[in-house]
């Protein structure tokens, strides 16, 4: 069931499947929305209670001026408070993955699994920074539509172009549903993301990491020294993926959440 309720004061946008002993709660990506994990939803539906949302400033979900993470985790525990859930196993892509960890990091008694995909837990670098500041340019320019044509068929694998079709002109057309502001709203909040890997080190929680060999943003580099820096997380890096392995290896990444779950 689809509905809008307010979480943290913010006008969130909820689809909660309503039956299962065991609460999903998915976290969608930069630019995505909640109707990215279409497929996902349904095939885990089927056993577990999952509940989606519109992440502030996308889709139909209403913004802040700045969605920091904290705030974006927030929202997400509230809307376990709105759909009546003490606890949660939370997926998070990309964008969604960063919120995710601040999820477990502030409310550790309402999250009790963590799964990442294509995600990390550090703090921008000055270049990624550099990269975001001049989204912000080009969104402000009116030409959201024209950032998310030229970025999002990046974050597939080359050979995967092909079969996702699809699912790339989906993603771009939802991006008309997006506020620029709230998108403007993301993007400062990620620029300001802090550090998170000592916590994760540390965190007594399980949690899973899913990467694509060629994910253009987690990178080797990077997937290297989360393996270094938090060896209790439970690291999958799939083969001929971008940044997106629950697209394009559904499949396999839904029997790993299933096992983890």
């Amino acid at each position: 069931m689809e509905f809008f309720a307010t979480a943290a004061n913010i006008a969130t946008h909820i689809e909660d499947s309503k039956k299962g002993e065991k609460t999903i709660l998915l976290l969608h990506g930069y630019l995505e929305t909640m109707y990215i994990w279409e497929e996902m939803f349904k095939d885990l539906s089927r056993d577990y209670r999952v509940i989606r949302i519109d992440l502030p400033g996308h889709g139909l979900t209403c913004t802040a001026p700045v969605n920091t993470m904290d705030l974006m985790a927030t929202v997400a525990k509230g809307v376990l408070d709105v759909c009546g859930v003490k606890t949660a196993t939370v997926v998070g892509h990309s964008m969604g993955g960063f919120v995710a960890l601040k999820c477990c990091e502030l409310f550790p008694d309402r999250f009790e699994k963590l799964v990442l995909l294509n995600s990390y837990p550090y703090a921008e670098t000055d270049e990624s920074r550099a990269i975001r500041a001049r989204e912000q340019a080009v969104i402000n320019s009116e030409h959201l539509a024209t950032l998310a044509e030229l970025s999002i068929p990046k974050m597939f694998h080359p050979d995967n172009l092909r079969s996702m079709d699809e699912k790339i002109r989906e993603t771009v057309e939802l991006c008309e549903t997006h506020d620029p502001a709230g998108i403007i709203a993301c993007v400062k909040g990620i620029i300001q993301k802090e550090d998170s890997s000592a916590w994760l080190a540390s965190c007594t929680i399980p949690v899973l990491s899913v990467c694509g060999d060629s994910d253009a943003l987690v990178t080797e580099e990077i997937r290297a020294k989360m393996a270094a820096d938090c060896p209790n997380v439970k690291q999958v890096i799939l083969p001929k993926c971008g940044h997106n392995v629950f697209l394009e290896c559904p499949e396999k990444t839904l029997e790993l959440i299933r096992e983890f779950v």
